[in-house]
């Protein structure tokens, strides 16, 4: 690809991450609500995180792959990315229009495998879009921006069923049935995600590899799938030292996170709300509650991501420092949950969640992007996706439930508890990067 590349104006780096507000739809929709349509459909509290076990398996196996093939991949008109956003797309609409229309649990874990598997497809290569395209001094700045689309998604999509219940649409329904709050939302957030992706590809033009006949001959020489199972291991092996570090900040963030993705709904419901009949109207309103809470953390991501692209743009920031403080509060913000006397008290709480996933969401990337080789970057960015779905199936299989009851009891509040222990000890783990690259723009 070419070195030297131009600096970008803020919308052509706001159109080439565009397409990640409708990933984020899906996203949010499915980290909001589908564990209360698990719940919905009859699933034990303790049984919820081994249902989106689909999610982070697919991620493991799908995003080195998805790399790989994108960095050997180009066509003069279609490019080198973009291809896989728009079959992530097409997938990824069916699966989550059809998502709150399971009638078993059997069902709708296997549309949270198809809607994570396809989200996959597309989600990496939007991440090595911006190193491609980007100058170093601008890719903390185009992280940050990818990142402000996220938390636009994240707001409006984890408020969609409340918003579908303030226009009369029906927000509860017979025993083992999504109410139609739940599924207009879905089907909004289907055509958000196919819309947004599609006008990132009409509107963004990809860079050709700088030495065209050096890519085929290489491309030639790798070709066969035993030849890319084997290059993926290489480089699994020979990832940089700053990227092993940056896998132990993710292993504890993404733990932290997927503890609240899974437990959320149940412990706020429970805890702040006091309801647990799923087909009540009070356990609906309050889960509809959650969904607006939840937002917040989207909504603050955005105002946070806002503030570090106006300074990122102006001035060099120390990544590792800004990643540390801003889990640290996450972390504070999770904790808080427990002790909180009033619903209200939720949006303080996931406000500070939201600076922490702002910085989640830029900071790791801009770190990592500094470290890679440029022709490597789909691959690498795919592989770094491991540091993410490992901690998620180990607290899928049985790490939540065996570390909340064992640290702190058997309420399932205590989830929250965990996941902010959790996001303090990612914060701390910053302190082992030492790359100064990595560190500085």
């Amino acid at each position: 690809m070419t070195q030297n590349k131009q600096r970008l104006s803020f919308w052509q780096i706001w159109n080439m991450s565009f397409g990640f507000l409708g990933i984020q739809f899906g996203f949010a929709l499915q980290g909001g609500f589908m564990s209360r349509i698990f719940q919905t459909l009859g699933a034990d509290k303790d049984a919820i995180p081994f249902l989106w076990i689909a999610s982070p398996l697919t991620g493991l196996l799908v995003q080195p792959i998805v790399g790989y093939l994108s960095d050997r991949t180009w066509h003069p008109k279609f490019g080198r990315r973009k291809p896989f956003f728009f079959i992530g797309a097409v997938f990824s609409t069916f699966a989550l229009f059809l998502a709150p229309y399971s009638s078993a649990l059997w069902m709708a874990a296997g549309a949270l495998w198809i809607l994570d598997a396809s989200i996959n497809i597309s989600m990496e290569p939007f991440r090595a879009l911006v190193a491609d395209k980007l100058p170093d001094s601008q890719r903390s700045y185009g992280f940050v921006v990818q990142t402000l689309i996220i938390g636009i998604g994240t707001w409006v999509a984890s408020n969609l069923p409340w918003m579908m219940t303030q226009l009369g649409v029906p927000n509860t329904a017979a025993a083992g049935v999504v109410p139609d709050s739940v599924k207009y939302a879905f089907a909004i957030g289907a055509f958000v995600l196919f819309s947004s992706i599609l006008y990132t590809i009409l509107t963004t033009e990809e860079y050709p590899p700088e030495d065209m006949d050096l890519f085929e001959k290489e491309k030639e020489a790798s070709k066969g799938f035993l030849t890319g199972v084997k290059e993926i291991f290489k480089n699994i092996v020979g990832m940089p030292s700053v990227m092993k570090k940056l896998g132990v900040v993710q292993f504890f963030s993404w733990f932290a996170f997927f503890t609240m993705w899974s437990f959320a709904t149940p412990a706020i419901t429970e805890h702040v709300f006091g309801a647990t009949d799923t087909t009540s109207v009070a356990y609906n309103d309050a889960a509809d509650s959650v969904g607006n809470y939840l937002g917040t953390y989207g909504l603050v991501s955005m105002f946070y991501a806002l503030i570090l692209s106006f300074v990122a743009s102006k001035i060099k920031i120390n990544r590792r420092l800004l990643h540390l403080v801003s889990l640290i509060f996450g972390g504070c913000g999770f904790i808080l949950i427990y002790f909180i006397s009033e619903p209200w008290m939720l949006h303080i709480c996931f406000s500070l969640v939201g600076i922490a996933w702002a910085s989640i969401l830029s900071m790791p990337y801009a770190m990592l992007s500094s470290s890679v080789e440029p022709k490597k970057m789909g691959v690498y960015m795919g592989i770094f996706n491991m540091f993410i779905v490992i901690p998620q199936i180990i607290a899928a299989l049985g790490g939540v439930n065996f570390l909340y009851k064992l640290l702190f009891g058997e309420e399932v509040i205590n989830t929250m508890l965990l996941a902010g222990t959790l996001l303090i000890l990612a914060g701390l783990s910053n302190l082992l990067i030492t790359d100064k690259k990595a560190i500085h723009d």
